[in-house]
């Protein structure tokens, strides 16, 4: 009787009740559930069959539990850099300010030497720009919006350093708002499905805005930054690993290139 055989492949969301499917004839499969292409029918479903299958130990910059104040800092610092290192960054410059109200924080932050900024969130990629850019910007959220963070995308990118990326994501993720945040893995991923053809993150946030239904709107980017760094990788993504992998169009045209 042909059946399925544990793959040996490294499957980053391998449990005991989960794994990557062989059969006899060589194929992939990921069970049944997902059809081919995510489409707006079927990408909820996507969405979560890789979260729920997501490692639990993936360190991000920043969540949903941090003050809006400590998540607008944590998103200009992780521009360029590894969340690992945005995170240690973050936790050694929020040490030092002696306090836990958002608002005192600000103005902390803003009488801070530059040097002592630059030291602290070193290795952060571009840290002198990055310490100029929150000290400056935690002056201004301390002097003309007393202390707390602007609500707004139009307010939030007049903040130095800030772009659409992080100004959607601190609306997300901050405020709990309806806010598309595209950076390199989303724009990768759902390129790769092909559910928008786009050249870069601004155009794919843009395509996503008018095609994504608003519900899925706050948990793409926590979902798909993940997945990306974990499994849909920039280069060599592992595509056996992949849950949605029979509907996805390039893990099935990349199949021959499996190794089991």
């Amino acid at each position: 009787m042909m059946g399925k055989e544990f793959c040996r492949c490294s499957n980053p969301f391998s449990r005991n009740d989960i794994f990557c499917g062989k059969d006899a004839g060589g194929q992939i499969s990921m069970g049944a559930g997902i059809k081919m292409g995510i489409t707006n029918e079927n990408i909820g479903k996507a969405l979560r069959k890789i979260e729920r299958r997501l490692p639990k130990n993936i360190v991000m910059a920043s969540s949903k539990a941090d003050s809006p104040f400590r998540i607008l800092v944590a998103t200009v610092l992780s521009a360029r850099t590894k969340d690992e290192t945005t995170h240690a960054a973050v936790n050694r410059l929020f040490s030092k300010m002696k306090t836990k109200t958002p608002g005192i924080q600000a103005r902390v932050l803003a009488r801070m030497d530059e040097k002592a900024i630059r030291k602290l969130i070193y290795p952060v990629g571009f840290y002198k720009t990055k310490a100029r850019h929150i000290k400056r910007l935690a002056g201004i959220v301390a002097e003309e919006y007393n202390g707390k963070i602007p609500d707004t995308l139009e307010q939030l990118t007049k903040l130095p350093g800030v772009g659409r990326k992080t100004a959607n994501l601190v609306l997300s993720q901050a405020f709990g708002k309806d806010a598309i945040c595209v950076d390199t893995h989303v724009h990768r991923i759902t390129n790769r499905w092909g559910y928008v053809k786009t050249k870069t993150p601004e155009e794919t946030e843009m395509a996503l805005r008018k095609k994504l239904p608003r519900r899925y709107w706050q948990a793409i980017n926590g979902i798909l930054v993940k997945f990306g760094r974990a499994v849909c990788r920039p280069a060599r993504p592992l595509c056996p690993a992949c849950p949605i992998n029979n509907a996805c169009p390039y893990g099935i045209n990349n199949r021959k290139h499996f190794k089991h």
